[in-house]
């Protein structure tokens, strides 16, 4: 049956067209799924009992099935494990921030962009989450900590590739925008080129992260493969031309690799880089894993300072992201979607 939280508002709305009746009733059946989020046709207490169950035998509300959600890291964080319907597992993060709550979504089961410095990669490509294996994600841990609307923000740096999911991401940022602000929803992508250009397009347009994370083409291509398809001075000029909202930045994300990527000289190119991209540098100190290459360390914190001092020398607005729930495994790029062991596998 169809799951009506795939459906955009308009297509939700010709989908009832030949069962509702009066129309004011496909509102507040819109109002139920997309302000509400609610899981099954029975908590829709305004509808007549018989159109709550003629709903339920023409289509279908699932969500992903929460299995696991870990003790919370001492900041508070927590991951959720979701099974699916096909067998496949993905993973979310609730992060308490103060006053504001951010939860990171997952796009994909798996991601096939291969990113060296993440453990998804690690494990593989899988398929295109749907929009309601989305929304599900993020209406299951709203309603568990009873999160206002108007004090969430809500990230798809989880597992996957957003452009890489492009229709189905935009279903799911329609669905979004009828209770979250565009300004308070970001998508982060790898640099899929043909994907920001689309994005771009979109009336109301989320936040745009793009993970940058060397100040060269070569060195980028080492740690994201991928990238050799979409070339640094050719991501650069789709950030120049990408239309940035009054009040609003891009954020080029930097994973912080110790000896690699971290110098003085590396934040001198990144500013030069960037000259002409309304943006912002977001600096990640790596996240390691046992999954994850060897070499691969953290920087100290002097080098993670002396990186971010010289960016601002040159003019660079940054900020570092002191990653919430490392302790559980749920910081950027750890997220796996797993609980068995991976596959053995020789790490460079």
């Amino acid at each position: 049956m169809q799951n009506l939280y795939d459906l955009s508002s308009s297509e939700l709305e010709s989908a009832l067209a030949g069962l509702v009746s009066p129309p004011f009733r496909i509102r507040q059946i819109e109002e139920w799924l997309h302000v509400r989020g609610v899981a099954s046709f029975d908590e829709m207490s305004n509808l007549p009992k018989e159109l709550r169950a003629s709903l339920a035998g023409n289509f279908t509300l699932a969500f992903p099935e929460n299995i696991e959600v870990t003790t919370p890291a001492p900041d508070g964080s927590r991951k959720y494990l979701f099974k699916l319907a096909d067998g496949n597992r993905i993973e979310a993060v609730y992060m308490p921030m103060g006053e504001r709550t951010s939860v990171c979504l997952s796009s994909q089961a798996g991601c096939a962009v291969g990113c060296t410095f993440c453990v998804t990669g690690f494990f593989g490509a899988g398929r295109n989450l749907t929009p309601a294996e989305m929304l599900g994600q993020l209406f299951t841990i709203r309603r568990e900590h009873s999160i206002p609307s108007e004090m969430l923000n809500v990230v798809f740096m989880g597992m996957g590739e957003p452009l890489l999911n492009f229709d189905h991401l935009v279903t799911t940022l329609d669905i979004m925008s009828k209770t979250i602000a565009p300004k308070r929803i970001t998508v982060s992508t790898s640099g899929i080129i043909p994907g920001i250009d689309a994005l771009a397009k979109l009336e109301h347009r989320p936040n745009l992260a793009v993970s940058i994370n060397a100040p060269d083409r070569k060195r980028r291509e080492e740690i994201m493969p991928i990238t050799s398809k979409y070339p640094l001075d050719e991501l650069i000029a789709s950030l120049k031309r990408y239309p940035v909202e009054k009040g609003r930045e891009i954020t080029a994300e930097y994973v912080l690799l110790a000896g690699y990527n971290d110098s003085h000289d590396d934040a001198v190119a990144l500013a030069r880089l960037l000259r002409g991209v309304k943006a912002k540098v977001n600096a990640i100190p790596f996240n390691p894993d046992p999954n994850l290459p060897a070499w691969m360390k953290r920087p100290q914190d002097a080098a993670i300072d002396r990186f971010v001092n010289t960016l601002v020398k040159n003019g660079v607005r940054v900020t570092v992201r002191r990653s919430k729930g490392n302790e559980i495994a749920a910081a950027c790029g750890q997220l796996r979607g797993k609980t068995e062991p991976p596959p053995r596998r020789r790490r460079a």
